[in-house]
């Protein structure tokens, strides 16, 4: 009844082409093969160009040299901070002490300004009284130490000249006065001279007069004879 019929081959992948590549290697190396060209042409046209070997090493060298000398400064400015840091250090503790000498030179003064009101007065009086003295011959010469005084409230201070006029013996036994160089002055309220003044040779002196003048060989504005010890 029925003809003898030929087998029939299952293919599950459909019927495979005689010879050639497959389709969907094909599209794959095209896509690649693309891809390629696109990046070529990228790196070609828009990005920059790619750097050489000796131009990778020059660039690497630069980048050292700017890392060596960014850490060199850093280092500087390290130092720079900490000097300045100690300059600052140093200011404050040197304020630090100004305050406190100015304390205790203000305490100083108050002191002396106790003890030289505490002075017996000038029996002369006078517009600069001298209120106390110290003299003594060393080495040829006159060593003083003079205190003087004005009135209070006399805020600026007073200029002028201090001379002694020594009384004694001359180197022949001869009695004689000299009087010695003038010393110049500045009276506040009180002022303390200390100093030493050269004497004739083989000079004996016994007593001088302290001469407080507005200027040299001018008008008297204190005066006290006192021995020498």
């Amino acid at each position: 009844m029925f003809g003898k019929s030929k087998p029939v081959v299952f293919e599950p992948y459909g019927r495979r082409r005689r010879g050639g590549l497959p389709g969907w290697l094909v599209l794959l190396l095209a896509g690649t093969t693309v891809g390629a060209g696109g990046v070529l042409y990228v790196q070609k046209s828009h990005l920059p160009p790619r750097l050489s070997a000796s131009d990778s090493v020059q660039l690497r060298q630069s980048f050292d040299q700017a890392e060596s000398e960014r850490q060199r400064l850093a280092a500087e400015l390290s130092d720079t901070r900490k000097q300045l840091e100690a300059s600052l250090a140093e200011k404050r503790n040197l304020s630090d002490e100004l305050t406190a000498t100015r304390t205790t030179t203000e305490n100083l003064r108050e002191d002396v300004a106790s003890v030289v009101a505490a002075l017996p007065r000038d029996p002369r009086g006078g517009a600069v009284e001298v209120r106390a003295a110290n003299l003594s011959v060393e080495g040829g010469a006159l060593a003083y130490h003079v205190v003087l005084s004005r009135d209070r409230g006399t805020d600026k201070p007073l200029t002028g000249v201090m001379q002694f006029v020594v009384a004694g013996q001359s180197g022949r036994g001869t009695p004689t006065s000299v009087p010695l160089k003038p010393v110049p002055i500045s009276v506040g309220s009180h002022e303390s001279l200390r100093g030493s003044l050269p004497l004739p040779e083989g000079f004996d002196p016994r007593q001088a007069t302290i001469n407080v003048l507005d200027r040299v060989d001018g008008s008297r504005l204190g005066m006290r004879v006192m021995y020498v010890k």
